[in-house]
């Protein structure tokens, strides 16, 4: 008999929180914090970004979703972007999906409150704690 050996691990969903406050003129920056939940266990992270663009105000955005794509919890940090219609949050749908190096997947959505008007939404980076 052959031993077989073990295969590549396979790719899995998690669910995200997000809680991200942002404020500016012209040059947005904003940060926040959230949890990944992957495999039963919880993962704090960090977030930091910066929306180059036309930003007037603040907001805070509560935002829910998965996290597509993971192998291990640390596949979650990196520099994210926006992918596909993910603009809708920027237009105020409430919501975006982006992707970093890593080819991980962040669906997400949520209601914005404040006060913002923003064309563009980019350079969201996270970082496990």
């Amino acid at each position: 008999m052959a031993a077989s050996l073990p295969g590549p691990v396979q790719a899995e969903t998690g669910a995200v929180r997000v809680v991200f406050t942002k404020g500016g003129f012209i040059i947005g920056v904003g940060g926040g914090e959230g949890v990944l939940t992957f495999r039963g266990n919880n993962y704090p992270f960090s977030v930091s970004g910066m929306s180059v663009g036309f930003t007037i105000g603040a907001s805070t955005t509560k935002l829910v979703g998965r996290a597509l794509n993971i192998r291990s919890p640390g596949d979650i940090a990196g520099s994210y972007a926006v992918i596909g219609a993910g603009g809708a949050l920027a237009a105020g749908a409430g919501g975006v999906q982006l992707q970093n190096e890593k080819g991980v997947i962040l669906q997400l959505h949520g209601p914005k409150v404040g006060v913002e008007l923003s064309a563009a939404v980019g350079g969201v980076s996270i970082a496990l704690r």
